[in-house]
């Protein structure tokens, strides 16, 4: 069912339009985000959509009504927002700010009713802040003043959320909390959650659709997983320096160049490497990986030279041979200690041509596992306990 509807919306101030050709139907239970560089007009949007803002063009209706037609008190029953300004009450407790959310449904004084009461216990007990209700909001850290304010949002018993930029300022604790809540929300409670965020790997990982917002428009709009992909994000954020995964879920800082260092990787045994050596400023060269392994996703994303081989089907000889030439030409080789079996036992060959040309091999493997997978040319690898020791000894090695 259709909860709020935005046509041809317009938003700015003044007779500024900040950005127009806002077209969005926002469905029961449905979670919604707003992403864009700072600036873009997200919170612009949201002062709108929430009524807060009057229109330079179009309409929000809400539940089939006009917005900027209903009554304050029929507004708020139906919708909550929490902006981003920081709330200084003074010395109220946890559970009077909570309580403020009634205010639609309490008489001309104020005064709680029992039921009134009762609801907004069971708001704080939602958010996880009913021990806190006691304290002064003003002794709370940021993360718990936001689930504070969810709670006050959620006892007004709205259909719709509206929140702008609620991670803010938060660590991952209570950042990861509160998008929990709001999915729980959502999900459990049928509220639609509409809000704008900084976190992209959030909005992919929490959100069912994302608007994309960027010099005055909404570039595109849909499910993350289909529009975030690695050549949208860099647009709307003009990322030059970094690559966003859609696979993994977030971003890469780009492999700059510098001295080349290749990498025998798979199963994950690379990635710690590649973004070690990426802090070093090292140029990293690595296969041969298959291409649904995770490091062949993480080389990709920092921009590292990945030799690579279709998911399931043997290291074939062209990509040997691609890899011991580009090994011989590096200045060093790192076998990272990834796992060996029938698919990839070519690159043990690797190694061993490698070493047959004098190149020096620093190993993270055991020298038990290296000695059953190299046989007597084990002696000649540099063997470290970790990746941080040996990233050292190559930098100092470089100096």
């Amino acid at each position: 069912m259709n909860v709020l509807q935005a046509k041809e919306l317009a938003v700015g101030y003044d007779s500024r339009t900040v950005v127009g050709g806002i077209n969005l139907e926002a469905l029961k239970g449905q979670f919604i985000c707003l992403l864009g560089p700072n600036g873009s007009g997200k919170s612009t949007i949201l002062r709108c959509l929430a009524g807060l803002l009057a229109p330079l063009q179009g309409s929000v209706f809400l539940k089939g009504n006009l917005l900027y037609r209903m009554e304050p008190k029929e507004l708020s029953r139906t919708m909550a927002v929490v902006l981003t300004e920081r709330l200084s009450p003074g010395l109220i407790t946890v559970f009077d700010v909570a309580a403020m959310g009634r205010y639609p449904y309490t008489d001309f004084f104020g005064r709680l009713s029992g039921e009134d009461i009762q609801k907004t216990w069971e708001a704080l007990c939602l958010v996880n802040a009913h021990d806190l209700a006691e304290r002064y909001f003003d002794e709370l850290s940021d993360g718990e003043k936001q689930k504070v304010l969810l709670a006050r949002a959620l006892v007004q018993e709205p259909e719709v959320i509206i929140l702008d930029e609620p991670t803010s300022h938060l660590d991952v604790k209570h950042r990861l909390e509160v998008m929990k809540i709001l999915r729980q929300l959502t999900k459990e409670k049928g509220i639609t959650v509409i809000l704008s965020l900084h976190e992209i790997d959030l909005a992919l990982k929490s959100c069912e659709t994302a608007l994309l917002v960027k010099n005055g428009r909404i570039l595109t709009y849909g499910a993350p997983e289909e529009i975030l992909s690695e050549e949208m994000v860099a647009e709307l954020y003009d990322i030059e320096s970094a690559n966003f995964s859609n696979y993994l879920g977030g971003i890469e800082l780009r492999n700059s160049g510098g001295t080349r260092v290749y990498v025998l990787a798979g199963a994950g045994s690379g990635a710690p490497v590649y973004r070690l050596l990426n802090k070093f400023n090292f140029s990293v060269i690595t296969g041969v990986i298959h291409e649904n392994d995770i490091d062949y996703h993480v080389g990709k994303a920092l921009g590292a030279t990945v030799i690579s081989e279709k998911p399931f089907e043997e290291i074939s000889a062209a990509s040997l041979n691609k890899a011991v030439i580009l090994g011989q030409q590096a200045d060093c080789v790192i076998d990272a200690g990834c796992p060996i079996g029938s698919l990839n036992r070519r690159n043990v060959e690797i190694i061993k041509q490698l070493l047959a040309r004098d190149k020096i091999i620093y190993c993270l493997r055991s020298k038990q596992e290296a000695r059953r997978l190299y046989g007597a040319d084990d002696a000649r690898l540099k063997y470290f306990p970790t990746i941080v020791a040996m990233v050292e000894k190559l930098n100092a090695r470089g100096r």
